[in-house]
């Protein structure tokens, strides 16, 4: 029984990354439609940050009352909704609105399946588990791209995975009696669960160091795929093509980095991981800096995607022996909330 409960939250993650990157493939075809500026896909996007955000910071107290499963089919169940809006708007303003519970939901849903794989698993499976939300997040934009490129309009494709996203809320729901057995079976969250307060959570020994971590290894994230193609041709005088699919790499470098992690996490441990994918993104990024050839830069560019692989799920499972496990749950939506602004 747990290992089926194992295979759902693995799919959860997979869809958790299809809506991710589906925005930016769709909406060269979306604001001609819309008629509204390219520039307006920031708004859309920040006001999806905005609700994630919210929903982290305050996702402990809804997972102490309502528990890690129900909060996950709510939240799941909102982005499904969201998409599927999406797919019947027919204006800017209706994307907007269909924007917040998306956000709201994401964010929620985050934190609890994070933190109750801190809990109850092994360190490989966060690793891997986020090496699945990679699949996902490359999926996304293909499943779109399919539409465009077969004559469909952009909402189809929105469509498409809003009912995938509803097939997996239904898998959630039957799932709940697995929740309830994997929790009884483990100690951990047994615990008296601790209410933090935000002012109280940031001042636990050691909150404000994560919380920077967090905020540092998604800016490193953000930045190099955000700018990694413009960077390679307006620097280093690479054809826009060649740096298109140059830059993809970096985040398969990221996906088949965290899905090797996990076969050796277990045994180096967490905060070897960590510093293991400092050294190995440092090292990347002074490749990309030096002038030595295109191959050098394009070999820079996967190191800092393998390198940025094992940090973010190895911080993220460290967190219940960083902070104890009826604090875990207060510091996970925080750090949460730090990663967003940015990834």
């Amino acid at each position: 029984m747990v290992s089926i409960l194992l295979i759902v939250i693995y799919i959860a993650f997979i869809s958790l990354g299809l809506p991710d990157a589906i925005l930016g493939s769709a909406w060269p075809s979306m604001c001609g439609q819309l008629n509204v500026p390219v520039s307006y896909a920031g708004i859309i996007s920040m006001i999806i940050a905005g609700g994630t955000i919210v929903s982290s910071l305050f996702s402990e107290k809804l997972i102490r009352k309502l528990g890690t499963a129900v909060v996950t089919i709510i939240s799941v169940a909102m982005t499904a909704a969201a998409l599927l809006g999406f797919s019947f708007s027919h204006s800017f303003w209706q994307l907007c609105l269909w924007a917040i519970p998306y956000g709201l939901g994401a964010g929620s849903v985050d934190v609890a399946l994070n933190n109750f794989v801190a809990l109850h698993y092994k360190a490989r499976h966060m690793s891997w588990l986020h090496s699945f939300w990679g699949v996902g997040a490359t999926t996304g934009p293909y499943i779109m791209g399919l539409f465009l490129t077969n004559g469909f309009r952009w909402n189809s494709g929105y469509q498409a995975i809003g009912i995938i996203q509803t097939t997996l809320v239904i898998c959630l729901i039957i799932s709940l009696p697995l929740w309830k057995v994997k929790q009884e079976s483990n100690g951990k969250e047994a615990q008296e669960v601790k209410s933090f307060s935000l002012r109280e959570t940031i001042k636990l020994p050691g909150a404000k160091a994560i919380l920077t971590a967090f905020f540092c290894y998604c800016a490193l994230e953000s930045t190099t795929g955000l700018w990694a193609s413009s960077y390679m041709v307006l620097h280093k005088g690479i054809n826009a093509e060649t740096s298109a699919k140059w830059a993809s790499l970096f985040y398969l470098g990221i996906t088949i980095g965290r899905f090797l992690s996990g076969f050796i996490t277990d045994k180096l441990g967490g905060k070897y991981m960590v510093r293991i994918g400092q050294c190995t993104a440092g090292l990347g990024t002074l490749l990309l800096l030096i002038p030595m050839g295109d191959i050098i830069t394009l070999i820079g560019l996967i190191l800092v995607g393998l390198g940025c692989a094992p940090i973010y799920p190895s911080l993220l499972h460290e967190t219940p022996n960083n902070f104890g496990a009826d604090k875990s749950q207060s510091i996970m939506g925080m750090q949460m909330a730090c990663a967003y602004p940015l990834c």
